[in-house]
């Protein structure tokens, strides 16, 4: 067992994020609505890795892809 402290690779979560949409041939338009945002952006900032999406969001987004929320995130 590695005594490193887990970090999540949000670079990777990111890209994560947009290939589970694309599989599920799901549009970011989907996950706004969903989430309740006014405009895309967010969602474009987690698919770039710029920013997470909050607890709340990452359920909506699991439920949404149909995937735990350990599938989404991706951790060195």
């Amino acid at each position: 067992m590695s005594s490193a402290t887990p970090t999540i690779n949000m670079a990777a979560t990111g890209a994560n994020i947009k290939a589970l949409l694309k599989a599920r041939v799901l549009k970011v338009a989907d996950v706004q609505n969903r989430c309740g945002f006014n405009t895309p952006q967010a969602v474009f900032k987690w698919m770039r890795g710029d920013a997470m999406p909050s607890i709340d969001n990452l359920v909506i987004l699991s439920h949404l892809l149909g995937v735990t929320i350990d599938e989404i995130i991706i951790i060195n």
